[in-house]
């Protein structure tokens, strides 16, 4: 299908949504492109590029009324739209933003269609700057509209460092969602460590990381009660069930091990976790998300693969020591919304701090109780604590 076949069906008075979605897909060499329709919406899906792995865009569209400007949604790292912004199907933060206005242009990064051997070196944050500028300045070439960058996680490092260079009258905001800027104290001296360790993998030829998160959570509803293959901490001998597993990855990710996990202050999804008499006996709960909607997140994946490249840069920005990558925080002029989770990345404020002292005072730094890191996108309450904060009036 090419981009001319893109739009179907006949929606009343949906002309204008339907020509945006065929004007972007046409400016962007749109290739195998999906459409599906909901209540006053349409979503259009394809990918572009040529040679190599090609990269995902979706866009959202309300059909009952033309556009007052354009979100351009970053997904997280190992992310991609779908699993991102797009779930729950029915009610999520693309469709809230949709519902006030934007249309939804969402950028999925390269890896999410990538197999582990496609990953390479270069796959670093100015790999992902490139990419999803070349999306944005061929968007808004056909859309001059008012716009801004919606990024939840990396993605949010990445909407950051995009706006650093981004001089346009048109870019109005960036929405920042439980992101990072440069740590201070010992934990910036963590970063650079575990930049440099990153540094030593992507050296010794290993450019990729697998989180588990996909094959984890679908053990999880599949066979909840089955003996997981990892320890159980109260006695190695015995095994985690795998829905203990994934409970206790999902709420105490920032005691597991790995160069990466201790960024939270304590997980990706608030809840509790209390060790039985053995694994079967394990109490857990989720506070704000559903395991089935996590499980649905992660169902939507590509690869769910994260480059090591992406992550050594991350680590430069917050070890903020002269090595390595860095964001102009300076160079940011437009208006800043930045909210984290209070059990997620937490009370971190340095970066905003730098936007202000950059000369820019149109920054809001707040955290939101009561909150992991994923919660903000995929909690049941994240529509009335978390989503108003990131569209003010």
């Amino acid at each position: 299908m090419n981009a001319r076949q893109l739009v179907t069906g006949s929606t009343a008075g949906a002309t204008v949504p339907r020509d945006a979605a065929r004007r972007i897909a046409e400016a962007l060499g749109g290739r195998d492109a999906r459409v599906e329709h909901g209540d006053g919406w349409a979503h259009t899906r394809f990918t572009i590029g040529g040679q190599g792995v090609p990269l995902g865009v979706d866009v959202v569209a309300d059909t009952r009324r033309p556009p007052t400007g354009i979100a351009f949604l970053l997904p997280g790292g190992g992310l991609n739209f779908a699993a991102n912004f797009f779930t729950p199907r029915s009610h999520n933060l693309a469709h809230h933003l949709r519902g006030t206005g934007w249309l939804v242009v969402g950028i999925s990064p390269r890896e999410d269609l990538a197999p582990a051997a496609d990953i390479t070196a270069d796959r670093g944050l100015a790999a992902h700057a490139r990419d999803a500028r070349s999306v944005i300045d061929a968007v808004t070439g056909v859309l001059p509209l008012p716009h801004q960058f919606v990024g939840h996680s990396a993605g949010a490092a990445l909407a950051l460092d995009l706006a650093s260079t981004d001089t346009s009258h048109r870019l109005r905001r960036v929405v920042a969602l439980d992101t990072t800027g440069p740590y201070t104290g010992d934990l910036a001296v963590r970063a650079a460590q575990s930049r440099t360790a990153l540094q030593g993998l992507i050296d010794q030829g290993t450019y990729v990381n697998d989180p588990g998160l996909k094959g984890l959570l679908g053990c999880a509803v599949a066979d909840p009660g089955g003996a997981s293959a990892v320890p159980w901490p109260p006695g190695p001998s015995a095994r985690f069930t795998n829905a203990g597993l994934a409970h206790f990855a999902l709420i105490r990710t920032s005691s597991l091990p790995g160069l990466t996990n201790w960024i939270y202050r304590q997980g990706f999804s608030a809840g509790t976790y209390a060790f039985g008499a053995g694994p079967a006996e394990d109490r857990f709960a989720l506070d704000r998300t559903p395991l089935e909607v996590w499980a649905g997140a992660t169902a939507a994946l590509g690869s769910g693969l994260v480059p090591n490249a992406l992550l050594r840069d991350l680590m430069s920005v917050w070890a903020a020591d002269g090595t390595g990558y860095a964001i102009d925080w300076a160079g940011i002029r437009a208006e800043v919304i930045w909210v984290n989770m209070e059990l997620g990345r937490g009370d971190h404020p340095r970066g905003a701090e730098l936007i202000r002292a950059g000369g820019n005072n149109r920054v809001g730094f707040r955290v939101v109780a009561g909150y992991g890191h994923g919660d903000p996108v995929w909690g049941s309450t994240a529509a009335a604590d978390v989503w108003p904060l990131l569209t003010p009036a």
